[in-house]
């Protein structure tokens, strides 16, 4: 079979790759889309990020979805046909940190399409994968599976929500507009939200933010000091998830938080200097987010339903063929948001 496979920064290939049968507990799918993330443009582009670089070719792809079709002996509650999204996270159930029921911080997480382990982990942009039952989430016949690829960036911002805590008419501040940013400010929206404010550098991503449930929208294109509109005398906003990764904008939007606000830190940028001052005398809470673990069902039954509608976050859908078009389009932030990979 075939599948998108990076060799270097910039070095993007549709190589042959071996097919697997499935063990008694795994199931066969043929992939039907994926979606491209950040990390995976950060492999193309770079090679990695910080410290994770490539070490070997690896195949791409973490947003997928397809259909079932080959199931192991010992696999129930599924049949050949199902339409399914597929959880790319493998944690191993038995170390300290999943067996504390922390499993998005397991220690030997399997991960689709990461290279910090070696081997790399292979991931999903290709004609078939092999994974464990516990990886599949049917996703019925309502949506596309395209749609259902989204199951995975929702699974993080529902993730990212929960750790903000109950949100019911709260004033929320979001900030970065890219999928994840999108993709928050709905589940935000669904938690029972008040007030959302979004803010980016670009004006579509701003448009799809409105249309996506913020109530205010704001062009920090000439930097993030119009967010001190909302400082006030104390901070104006409850809850504000950075999903940006900019150091200037995380500092700016600090100041933004009411006094017990809580910042919830999405984005994956690079060391910052905080205002501590700041963060001790409002009481300020700083929360990581990373990944998910039962969200991750969750996300794929929202996405079924349409309770959580993600298309109009698809940019476009290009054949594994034209992968490197994909790529190219994928890295222009000011033309798209999300795009996908096609492998019918």
């Amino acid at each position: 079979m075939r599948g998108v496979v990076v060799h270097a920064p910039k070095d993007l290939r549709i190589d042959e790759i071996a097919d697997v049968t499935p063990g008694p507990h795994e199931v066969r799918v043929r992939i039907a889309a994926g979606g491209i993330c950040g990390s995976d443009l950060h492999y193309f582009n770079h090679g990695g990020t910080g410290i994770i670089r490539l070490q070997q070719p690896m195949v791409l792809g973490h947003e997928i979805a397809g259909v079932v079709s080959d199931l192991g002996d010992a696999v129930s509650g599924l049949a050949v046909g199902a339409r399914v999204a597929i959880n790319p996270s493998r944690p191993c159930d038995t170390c300290e940190a999943c067996r504390a029921g922390l499993r998005n911080h397991c220690s030997d997480m399997r991960f689709m399409g990461s290279a910090m382990r070696f081997p790399h982990v292979q991931g999903g942009f290709r004609e078939f994968v092999t994974v464990d039952e516990s990886q599949v989430f049917p996703v019925g016949d309502l949506v596309s599976l395209g749609e259902a690829t989204m199951a995975e960036p929702l699974a993080v911002c529902l993730h990212a929500v929960g750790r903000a805590g109950p949100l019911a008419g709260n004033r929320i501040l979001v900030t970065g507009c890219g999928p994840i940013g999108i993709l928050t400010i709905m589940a935000a929206r669904r938690a029972g939200a008040g007030e959302i404010v979004a803010t980016d550098i670009h004006v579509g991503a701003l448009s799809l933010a409105q249309r996506c449930g913020a109530t205010h929208t704001l062009d920090v294109s000439s930097g993030s000091k119009r967010l001190r509109d909302f400082t006030e005398s104390t901070g104006r906003f409850d809850v504000h998830f950075e999903a940006s990764g900019s150091a200037s904008v995380l500092r700016d939007g600090l100041d933004c938080l009411r006094p017990r606000g809580i910042l919830v830190q999405m984005g994956m940028g690079g060391d910052v200097q905080l205002p501590i001052t700041l963060l001790v005398t409002r009481e300020i809470d700083l929360r990581g987010t990373f990944r998910f673990d039962k969200e991750f069902g969750l996300a794929a039954r929202l996405i079924a339903n349409r309770e959580i509608d993600v298309r109009p976050l698809q940019t476009a859908s290009f054949p594994m063929e034209r992968a490197r078009e994909a790529f190219d389009l994928a890295n222009d932030k000011s033309k798209s948001t999300k795009v996908l990979i096609s492998f019918d």
